[in-house]
């Protein structure tokens, strides 16, 4: 194992083994490309041919450059090409009976110093190493697709792994531009066994009509940064692989959150697998291809559609950080607002924290001065909800407490007009118990704006099974006129991003108790693997613990499932007043201003 990896084997030769073989071509190692379907081979060299012709265009290499590579990469049909490699990843069908029968057989053509490579994210690199003659020399190395992009690469020990393979892959990895991180044998390891878990629940509520998978997609992608939407990502890892790499975690673990939804079954046994068969969640102009096109299930627009009310004026309740943003957000959209606080001076202080953001605006060339003075001219600071009395919409961004919404819906329902819409921002409070504080149910609506206000696009518009369509149709349109992107949901706890991304992130913290990863490395994983902005526990620091425990309580309340139990480090956390960022101590220390 002290012998360079100058010489590899790939074995199977789809997207992800061109890939690969890609990678390595272009770091200067002799590739040995192996695939029974000589059709597939000939796809391989095509794949690499015009990758590099690109590079070159490009100028990251030249003709010359481009020639070498080329010539590093040869393919074969019989697995006998893989005898003088140093270094053997295979990447062939993810299932024990296929990848066992191979390293039976690479074991009698392979030297015993070779490396043997499994390129699985679902089964046990354990259990595979077993069947070797050496399983001292097997691993387990987990490239991201596509592989020449993503930085990530999983090296996976087992039991039975020798430290120098470890080292000997590592180094490879790192020679190859790529981020290696070290985890340890289950199904998943760590970016798969967050991503995985998060794709199924978002499979599963489509699948109960909770939301449509357009809203799904576009609220994980506005509300969290993500490059894809959950549904679209099913689409391109495949249906198939999805509900394999399900099977294996939930063997494994037996959470509820790892059983496959249903549906995922229904998909792949339909051969509806996604982009590689033209049809999964969405449908696409040609197997293979990237182009969403228009089925039974795309949103029409609706002629004859429910009118909205009138709305000129907003009413803002509360102080903080979020209902001076949203202020600030109709008032540059034209609205008179009125931000009303429990007294003058905090409502004059929530004024002025808008006035600085509109300085900063203007300074950063987005804004004009002029317009900065009108939208500052557009709301008034008031000391208490009596201002409201004209206002067409009230919009509470108050405390996260629930007797403290009611009681506040109690007062817009005493002071505000008829037919005033009433809604909340609450993330994770049933908005049906706000509006039966009200004698006007019918008239509430959640409107869930994300943090910061100004500049999140998503609002995620939670309808009761009390409230009206014109009310309904009215957030929607008003959505429109300041520039935000509407997704409709029911009012269960979590509504789509917060059901969605909470348990994924209570699932990294129980990576981390269970010793499996490190803070770093799993963030790291997410970030390079995933494309996530941020790690889960960059993230987590940000949000604060307290109001991370607060929703993972609510989630676990309202669906009953074993798997959302807030993590024990997370409690243990919270009780020890370690809160993020704004205490200066979450899971990582900061410094204090």
């Amino acid at each position: 194992m002290d012998t360079p990896l100058s010489t590899i084997a790939v074995i199977g030769l789809g997207t992800m083994g061109t890939g690969i073989a890609e990678v390595l071509a272009r770091a200067g190692r002799e590739v040995i490309g192996i695939d029974i379907s000589e059709a597939a081979a000939r796809q391989a060299v095509a794949a690499l041919e015009a990758s590099t012709a690109r590079a070159v265009q490009k100028g990251r290499i030249t003709e010359g450059e481009r020639h070498d590579v080329l010539a590093r990469f040869r393919t074969f049909s019989d697995l006998q090409a893989a005898a003088d490699a140093q270094l053997v990843i295979e990447v062939v069908p993810e299932s024990y009976e296929i990848k066992q029968q191979l390293f039976r057989e690479l074991d009698a053509i392979t030297s015993p110093t070779a490396i043997l490579a499994t390129g699985t994210n679902a089964l046990s690199v354990t259990r595979l190493a077993a069947e070797s003659q050496h399983p001292e020399r097997v691993i387990g190395l987990h490239f991201f697709n596509p592989a020449p992009a993503m930085k990530l690469v999983e090296v996976v020990s087992s039991v039975l792994t020798a430290p120098p393979a470890v080292e000997a892959v590592t180094t490879l990895a790192r020679e190859l531009g790529k981020e290696p991180v070290a985890v340890g044998d289950r199904p998943g390891f760590v970016a798969d066994g967050l991503l995985f878990g998060y794709l199924n629940q978002a499979a599963a509520m489509y699948e109960a009509s909770y939301a449509s998978r357009e809203d799904i997609d576009a609220a994980m992608k506005l509300g969290c940064g993500l490059p894809m939407g959950p549904l679209a990502l099913l689409d391109l890892i495949g249906v198939d692989t999805a509900r394999t790499v399900l099977e294996a975690m939930y063997s494994e673990s037996r959470d509820r959150l790892h059983a496959p939804a249903p549906i995922l079954k229904q998909l792949s046994e339909a051969g509806l697998t996604g982009r590689k068969s033209g049809r999964g969640f969405y449908t696409y102009a040609a197997p293979g291809s990237q182009t969403v096109v228009p089925d039974a299930k795309t949103p029409q627009e609706s002629t004859g559609a429910t009118a909205g009310r009138t709305v000129r004026s907003v009413g803002v309740a509360g102080s903080g950080t979020m209902a001076s943003g949203i202020a600030e957000v109709f008032a540059k959209a034209g609205y008179d607002v009125v931000l009303a606080a429990r007294s003058q001076e905090k409502a004059d202080t929530a004024r002025g924290r808008i006035a600085k953001s509109l300085e900063r605006s203007v300074t950063k060339g987005r804004l004009t001065a002029e317009a900065r003075d009108e939208t500052l001219a557009r709301i008034t600071a008031a000391g208490s909800l009596d201002s409201f009395d004209d206002v067409d919409l009230a919009v509470e961004a108050v405390a996260e407490d629930l007797a403290v919404k009611q009681q506040l819906f109690a007062t817009l329902d005493k002071v505000c007009k008829p037919g005033a819409v009433l809604a909340t921002t609450t993330s994770s409070l049933p908005v049906v118990a706000c509006a039966r504080a009200t004698s006007r149910p019918q008239d509430v609506i959640g409107m869930h704006f994300f943090n910061p206000a100004p500049a999140m696009k998503l609002v995620e518009v939670v309808r009761t099974v009390l409230t009206d369509d014109d009310v309904h149709a009215t957030v929607r349109e008003v959505c429109g006129k300041i520039r935000k992107h509407p997704v409709d949901c029911g009012d269960r706890a979590g509504f789509i991003v917060n059901a969605l991304l909470f348990p994924y992130l209570n699932n990294a913290i129980k990576m981390v108790g269970e010793h499996y990863a490190s803070l770093d490395d799993i963030d790291a994983a997410m970030k390079l693997g995933g494309g996530y902005p941020m790690g889960p526990f960059e993230l987590l620091d940000v949000v604060g613990l307290d109001v991370s425990l607060a929703i993972e309580k609510v989630l676990h309340s309202e669906f009953r499932d074993p798997g959302l139990a807030p993590a024990p480090l997370l409690e243990h956390l919270v009780a020890a007043g370690c809160l993020g960022r704004k205490t200066g101590r979450g899971f990582r220390e900061y410094a204090r201003r």
